[in-house]
């Protein structure tokens, strides 16, 4: 089970704004800044077939905003972090559908796991994935002990 990244959950990044997770990685496949805030606009198939015909794969090279960043390295990682975070805090819909997923094994059937195939491997998906939900449950959990402790001090 996993939260899927096709789905609309809103976020803006540098300024763009993402109407998908889905949209933003492939916007990652074109070169224009122009070209990415369009991408970044879509939502769905619609976002994945707009990326999907790109041959970035060749070069492993993938570009944000006039930056060229190599597929493997810790700059792509960082801005996948940066996306996903963007996300986490943006977006109620996601955090909704993290804490939907309880305790659940996160798993992406349809991902591929060489970093060289695809933008996001299923590794690099379900462990943030996992970290955010972790995230999620926690400031829950951190609410509600304010709450009892909020409640504790007007019954005194």
């Amino acid at each position: 089970m996993c939260p899927e990244k096709l789905s609309p959950h809103p976020f803006v990044i540098d300024g763009v704004k993402c109407n998908s997770m889905e949209g933003f990685l492939q916007s990652l496949k074109f070169k224009s800044p122009e070209m990415q805030v369009e991408v970044c606009k879509l939502v769905g198939k619609a976002a994945k077939f707009k990326g999907g015909k790109k041959k970035w794969f060749r070069t492993q090279t993938l570009h944000w905003r006039g930056e060229d960043i190599p597929r493997n390295s810790e700059r792509y990682q960082e801005l996948l972090d940066q996306a996903y975070s963007a996300m986490f805090e943006q977006s109620e819909s996601f955090k909704k559908a993290l804490l939907a997923s309880g305790n659940a094994t996160l798993t992406h059937s349809m991902g591929k796991n060489k970093i060289t195939d695809t933008v996001l491997t299923v590794s690099e998906f379900c462990g943030r994935l996992r970290k955010l939900r972790n995230k999620a449950q926690e400031e829950i959990k951190l609410a509600e002990e304010r709450k009892k402790g909020d409640q504790r001090k007007i019954n005194f």
